[in-house]
């Protein structure tokens, strides 16, 4: 382990980090969403539209794999708890693992000229192994932040910039994906999805990299291999890291299932394909409330704030419904943005929030199980993300949606229906169990017993 810069829980308040590794720690989730995301937003429409496969067998397909991948994350985190080398516990996992990543996500859009149940087969095992792999990347992201820094205020700045770079990396992909695969296929589309992902993909081995050059981590966990029964009991009367995991998946599951159907909506619904581009590039608007997060969180706390984000974020879906049922692409247009400024708070403090669960669980249990605790957040969005994309397809079957064909009224409704409806259901939901979220007001006590008790370890030793 590296002894350059290290310090304990002992020092709360004094773990500061500079901007190079802030922004290499941000750039760390631009890699991610670079080549994931292509896979959350488009990889249905890849499926239906131009791989071939029917909405109902995405459906399961959604499902299962999702189901089985969800519980990779607190295997992985178990393995982060039990790792120590000179590099720490959660560096070494963007080294062992970035190409591997990269590679099994050219490998999701790669189209073997199979036939339908090889085409099914083949969406199996890549699907399901690409996210194995984006855990083993994307999980040391969130579990690495409570070894970064025990500051709460420095911790949301690294929260903030994190989410920054993920949303970059999300609108470039949302933004350009489409235009990249016209320019690159020139009209054959199974090529064009190939090499942009290959791009993506290059790129986000470049800058995962790049994290586990420029990061460092400082706080020092006083058992270097933590064994899994210990890592348990810092799950116990954590009510916070419950929460926590229920927010992730709720979450996930309606941004999917509305990010999904954006394409679906603006092609059929409104016959406006031309405007997703322009749609997607509205999510810019996050990038400002992201910006704003860590000043509103110190003053509103971190929980208000994720609520105030929320109420946003339904309000802007309800003006999109507005819009939707006027045809009036203005309207769903001012609701788009309003949506984007709320979920900007939201995302932004998904992942801190969490990391301070693994505080507030060493406090309880006196055992910091990072690797595990934070692989909550792997386990919720991931299952978020197989529900939402499962139901998604589910309602668009069950509507009678055929691809490239003209829709029937039903098929519309169900596309409306996953765009506007179901995430304001999700939002609503998640504003209610953030109610009982009550770590914000204790963190200072704890974070000062937590400091005292760790002194008093490492005093005996």
């Amino acid at each position: 382990m590296e002894a350059t810069g290290r310090v304990t829980a002992e020092q709360p308040l004094k773990a500061m980090v500079p901007w190079k590794e802030r922004i290499s720690y941000g750039l760390s989730d631009t890699a991610c969403n670079l080549a994931f995301q292509v896979i959350s937003t488009y990889l249905m429409f890849f499926y239906t539209d131009v791989y071939g496969i029917s909405a109902a067998a995405v459906g399961t397909l959604f499902l299962v794999a999702r189901v089985i991948d969800a519980f990779d994350g607190p295997i992985i985190g178990i393995f982060i708890d039990r790792t120590n080398t000179r590099w720490g516990k959660s560096r070494p996992f963007f080294l062992w693992f970035a190409i591997p990543f990269g590679l099994m996500c050219v490998l999701t859009f790669t189209t073997p000229g199979f036939g339908d149940v090889g085409k099914i087969a083949w969406a199996y095992v890549t699907y399901i192994l690409v996210g194995i792999l984006y855990s083993c990347v994307n999980l040391p992201i969130t579990s690495i932040l409570p070894s970064l820094t025990n500051n709460p205020k420095e911790r949301t700045v690294l929260g903030t910039v994190r989410q920054f770079g993920g949303t970059l990396g999300q609108i470039i992909v949302t933004v350009f994906t489409l235009p990249i695969v016209a320019a690159l296929g020139k009209g054959n589309d199974q090529k064009g999805f190939f090499l942009t992902i290959l791009i993506f993909a290059i790129i986000a081995v470049v800058l995962l990299l790049n994290t586990f050059f420029n990061t460092k981590e400082r706080i020092e966990n006083v058992q270097k291999v933590v064994r899994v029964k210990d890592s348990v009991k810092a799950m116990k009367r954590n009510w916070p890291w419950i929460i926590m995991i229920l927010m992730n998946f709720i979450y996930w599951m309606a941004m999917t299932m509305k990010n999904q159907t954006t394409v679906y909506f603006f092609k059929y619904n409104l016959g406006r394909e031309d405007l997703v581009p322009m749609i997607m590039a509205l999510a810019f608007g996050s990038l400002l409330t992201l910006l704003m997060t860590p000043a509103v969180a110190g003053k509103l706390g971190k929980r208000n704030t994720m609520v105030g984000g929320l109420i946003l974020a339904i309000i802007g879906q309800v003006i999109m419904g507005v819009g939707a049922h006027s045809l009036s692409v203005p309207i769903i247009i001012v609701g788009v943005v309003i949506n984007a400024f709320g979920t900007g708070f939201i995302s932004g403090l998904l992942s801190v929030m969490l990391a301070d669960t693994v505080d507030y669980g060493e406090w309880k249990s006196g055992v910091r199980a990072q690797g595990l605790l934070t692989s909550a957040s792997s386990f919720g969005a991931k299952f978020g993300m197989g529900i939402g994309g499962a139901m998604t397809a589910g309602i668009l079957a069950a509507g009678g949606y055929q691809a490239n064909k003209t829709q029937t009224a039903a098929a519309l409704q169900s596309i409306e229906f996953n765009f506007i409806w179901i995430p304001i259901i999700g939002f609503v939901i998640a504003g209610i169990a953030l109610f009982f979220y009550k770590a914000d007001k204790l963190e200072k006590m704890y974070l000062v017993e937590l400091a005292e008790r760790n002194r008093n370890l490492k005093n005996q030793e």
